[in-house]
């Protein structure tokens, strides 16, 4: 905003004030990515652990993770359904995970090419290069996306039956902390995850035994329902010491054919509770 301000008396009119700001915005981006090491997921720094022989560790810094923005910020309120679930499947944490594998300019070709849907000769004229670059380095984006494996989640549908009902299902089990019917609802290699740690658990058993053993302080946790990176997610409060609930986690899950196929627990409610507009706390 504030180069395009400042830049604003120069603007000639040669193209459209849409490209114009796209440009500026593109290079702000491009100028920010120069030198910095690529977020991620505690899936991408090393392998599952056991959580018999797991402790939490040290919390690495903000600056590590891919951290998950409300749905209202970045999804029109009043859209196209079908552009709305395009919307909501290309700012899912996977995908935007998977982003930080490609340079900057092929992550600039990707999202204006296959996000904004912009013409080879509109991204060419902006990257002030030539649309054979542009679909080169677009081939080029979508092999390293394909070896990135992406997980094969299914953006929030709010009219979707099915998923409405697993996602009812799953916020009984989890109230009631009942590990029997929580896993149930899981994928077999759903992942659970826990930024700023380091620490993920993909097992059945592995999960149920976190839950029950340094995780057990979460039994009794009460869950509001929010959305985020197009996916469901929920404000998790546990018990806390003088009664009521406070906060614990924003729950992130991932849904596929049916069950969930990964769920990421943020502990920073101190920035995201209010980002999210729920509570800081909930009173019995």
């Amino acid at each position: 905003m504030l180069r395009a301000w400042r830049g604003y008396e120069a603007f000639e009119g040669r193209s459209a004030l849409r490209s114009w700001l796209y440009r500026i915005a593109t290079n702000v981006c491009l100028d920010m990515l120069s030198g910095r090491e690529r977020r991620a997921r505690p899936m991408d720094l090393g392998p599952a652990k056991a959580a018999e022989a797991s402790n939490l560790g040290e919390p690495l810094p903000e600056a590590t993770w891919i951290l998950p923005v409300p749905d209202d910020r970045v999804l029109p309120i009043d859209g196209d359904p079908a552009e709305v679930a395009e919307a909501r499947e290309s700012i899912r944490i996977a995908f935007i995970a998977a982003l930080q594998h490609l340079p900057p300019k092929q992550r600039a070709v990707l999202v204006l090419r296959d996000v904004f849907r912009w013409k080879a000769s509109e991204v060419a004229e902006l990257l002030e290069t030539s649309v054979a670059s542009v679909n080169s380095a677009l081939q080029r984006a979508h092999a390293t996306i394909e070896a990135a494996e992406i997980s094969d989640a299914e953006p929030l549908l709010s009219m979707d039956a099915e998923q409405r009902s697993l996602l009812a299902r799953y916020v009984d089990a989890f109230e009631r902390y009942d590990m029997d019917s929580l896993t149930s609802l899981l994928r077999d290699d759903a992942a659970w995850s826990m930024p700023p740690y380091a620490l993920w658990l993909q097992t059945h058993d592995d999960i149920a035994a976190w839950c029950l053993g340094p995780g057990i302080g979460c039994r009794g946790s009460r869950l509001i329902a929010t959305e985020a990176n197009g996916s469901p997610a929920y404000a998790q409060y546990k018990p806390g010491p003088q009664g009521g609930h406070e906060p614990w986690a924003l729950q992130v899950l991932e849904v596929s054919g049916g069950r969930i196929a990964g769920i990421s627990f943020f502990l920073d409610t101190a920035h995201l509770f209010p980002l999210f507009g729920v509570p800081d706390r909930l009173d019995d």
